[in-house]
């Protein structure tokens, strides 16, 4: 969130304008855009692989917390969240673990926050006997079997999910995804990146799919992660259509947001619970809810219960790649800014996708989970597509000339894709290829496949 963005929450909204101009507040200048890379993992007992319980995971929490800055967040006197001096470690409802870096001013900056990351959990995971995954779905674990984490906010979506679809929960407490936030610098460059970025989603599931297990077993997707959030909850998730139509622009999201129900608003550090009657934000901001009148921190507040794709919060934010290991998880960041940053690039990548996507984008977007590189599109299939996409992305980053202490450019990050995409195999295909043999077998496969560990930074690219 920009700090123009931060200023004033409290402040009571008058009308759509108001929330209109909010999202304008996200505008930079390109001199100024950032990228943003927030990965999780799943936690799991590096034995068994079975997820971990909360006990376990806030006590690996309890052992970072004070080393290098990291400062304790706590919910109801559990540790729930470290702060540090760059980023966060957070956790979602069933565990998983998160780091959200600021914006970072290049791809060897998200590298350095992740590689801090890493050198602060790694280790004392181990001795706890944990271990980390970049995958998409917990492997072996029920969902009946997770716990909730502590945090009064999945206390009220967690209830309300059972109304909105079959597998919200498992949204919640299984899955782990890669997401990558960019800047804009006016509403016409917004809506080109957003468009692109809406369209890009299938190309994200297919090129990135890396959750093919569910309870120990194939599941019949190559990325299980993608049916599960398609089995969420239809108003808040899925594509924007509306924001393909002429003319559309700011006012065109926000009135999408305006009728997504509300989860809860914050008062006086307490979450209130409105899920009782569906409320969507638009009678809020009309009638107010039992005295309260709709301030910005509830706009703000509300734009983060939204799981589309892509969101805005205000920057954009996709939401499409699965957790992935260490090789690949700054690929999807590299692969977006090198399409999202350099024009030349974008307007091509734009073209593209427009032509072999959105005429058939719903069917594209629901096969790309199933069937991945070799889903059609309107022309070809996603694996030549990504190829061409693959090339504007290096040539996007190759422009922008910004090289690491050993001179080497953002390039580097997308190392390790040309191979798979040659090959048309996915990560899923991979790891289904060898699922075989003991649980012990399956959990050292698991962890050679994508677990996280020491050295793991050196790793993170070819």
């Amino acid at each position: 969130m920009t700090t123009l963005a931060k200023e004033g929450l409290e402040a009571q909204i008058h009308d759509e304008r108001d929330l209109i101009a909010y999202l304008a507040s996200g505008a930079r200048a390109p001199e100024h855009w950032g990228i943003g890379a927030e990965a999780e993992k799943l936690v799991i007992d590096a034995e068994t692989g079975e997820a971990a319980p909360f006990d376990r995971i806030e006590e690996l929490l309890l052992r970072v917390e004070g080393q290098g800055g990291w400062r304790g967040i706590r919910e109801e006197g559990r540790l729930i969240a470290l702060q540090g001096p760059r980023s966060s470690i957070t956790l979602e409802p069933g565990g998983q673990l998160e780091l959200s870096g600021e914006l970072c001013p290049h791809l060897h900056c998200c590298h350095g926050d992740l590689t801090r990351h890493l050198r602060a959990v790694t280790g004392e995971a181990a001795a706890l006997g944990l271990a980390f995954l970049g995958l998409g779905v917990q492997p072996f674990t029920p969902l009946s079997e997770i716990a909730w984490v502590p945090k009064a906010r999945y206390g009220i979506m967690g209830p309300y999910m059972l109304r909105t679809g079959d597998l919200g929960q498992a949204m919640m407490k299984q899955t782990a995804g890669l997401q990558v936030n960019v800047d804009f610098s006016d509403e016409a460059d917004w809506l080109a990146k957003l468009r692109t970025s809406l369209l890009l989603a299938p190309v994200l599931y297919a090129l990135f799919a890396n959750s093919p297990l569910l309870e120990g077993r194939p599941s019949g997707f190559l990325s299980t992660r993608g049916e599960i959030w398609s089995r969420t909850d239809r108003a808040r998730t899925g594509l924007l259509p509306a924001l393909f139509a002429e003319g559309a622009g700011y006012a065109g999201y926000v009135d999408y947001a305006l009728d997504v129900p509300m989860y809860f608003i914050r008062r006086e550090g307490r979450y209130l619970d409105l899920t009782a009657s569906p409320l969507p934000f638009r009678r809020y901001l009309r009638e107010g809810w039992r005295g309260w009148r709709a301030t910005l921190g509830d706009w703000d507040l509300h734009l983060s219960t939204i799981f589309t794709e892509v969101r805005l919060r205000p920057q954009i934010e996709l939401r499409s790649a699965d957790s992935l290991p260490p090789r690949h998880t700054l690929a999807v960041a590299a692969l977006i800014k090198g399409l999202l940053y350099d024009q030349t690039s974008l307007e091509a990548a734009g073209a593209l996708l427009h032509r072999e996507v959105y005429p058939q984008l719903a069917r594209i977007f629901a096969d790309s989970w199933r069937l991945g590189l070799q889903t059609p599109t309107a022309e070809r299939s996603l694996r030549e597509l990504s190829f061409d996409l693959l090339v504007l992305a290096r040539e996007g980053l190759g422009r922008r000339r910004v090289a690491d202490h050993r001179g080497l450019d953002e390039t580097l990050y997308l190392e390790g894709l040309d191979e798979l995409v040659a090959s048309g195999e996915t990560l899923a295909q991979r790891l289904l290829a060898r699922w075989r043999g003991s649980r012990r077998e399956k959990v050292r496969l698991l962890l050679e496949h994508c677990g996280f560990g020491d050295g793991t930074e050196k790793r993170f690219s070819a």
